[in-house]
């Protein structure tokens, strides 16, 4: 694989907080930082993709929707639930 060379500027605590994690990892700044862009890349392009699919499936005839306020009164019940079940 082909590489190349990529400036960048950070805060000085991002700089040691990296430098810590790199020591503490036995890893090299450099793997760390690249490793953090592929997985930052990979979790966008797949949020993106599923965006993408949701829009194109409310876009087709005959989708049906769920009323946001019938959602929203669920998930507060579950909530509760949880909350009760818990003792809290």
């Amino acid at each position: 694989m082909r590489t190349t060379t990529f400036s960048i500027r950070i805060d000085e605590e991002t700089k040691e907080r990296l430098e810590k994690l790199a020591k503490s990892t036995s890893r090299s700044k450099s793997y760390l930082i690249v490793d953090a862009i592929k997985e930052y890349i990979d979790i966008n392009e797949w949020q993106i993709g599923e965006i993408r699919q949701a829009v194109e499936e409310a876009d087709e005839p005959g989708a049906k929707f769920i009323d946001h306020e019938k959602i929203k009164a669920k998930g507060e019940s579950k909530l509760a639930h949880s909350m009760a079940s818990k003792g809290r």
